[in-house]
């Protein structure tokens, strides 16, 4: 009975360390390796590629969209910009591409997406075009620090 005890401890240990190498690689650490240029290229299929950069092409949409409302001292026009590219608009990201981005890139992004949502509470509370634009400068640090930290190369197995 004690063997059986120790095998069956000693299965569960192997299956732990496999459990949490496995949250490590999916949450944590995601398919990255180093590029040619210093920053982290995280490796993803052709079509999630084109849905992450969809996604930054809408966050420079939105502060296009912001900017202008604010030249034209229309706070209810960056509101409308700023809740767009909230956190509302994380709910259509696949898990399996989650899984693919490192942690860091996951904090940075849903960061970005939450800011613009306090953005456009602030806003609402009687943000001026000044204040309002001043936060924006603040989230734009996000954007510069992923862009220079990360790049987003598309699997090609064809050079494997």
């Amino acid at each position: 009975m004690k063997k059986t005890c120790k095998l069956c401890w000693g299965l569960s240990a192997v299956l732990l360390i496999a459990v949490l190498a496995m949250g490590y690689l999916f949450v944590v650490r995601g398919n990255v390796i180093e590029s040619s240029d210093g920053r982290t290229a995280i490796i993803l299929e052709p079509g999630e590629r084109d849905f992450v950069l969809a996604e930054m092409r809408a966050f420079l949409e939105g502060v296009k969209g912001i900017t202008g409302a604010l030249a034209n001292e229309n706070i209810a026009g960056a509101i409308t910009q700023a809740k767009k590219i909230g956190m509302a608009d994380t709910g259509s990201v696949p898990l399996t591409l989650i899984s693919k981005l490192p942690l860091e890139f996951k904090t940075l992004g849903f960061a970005t997406h939450k800011a613009f949502d306090t953005l456009a509470e602030n806003a609402q509370k009687g943000g001026t075009s000044l204040t309002v634009l001043k936060e924006l400068a603040g989230i734009m640090e996000n954007c510069t620090t992923c862009h220079s930290e990360y790049r987003i190369d598309a699997n090609n197995r064809n050079n494997e």
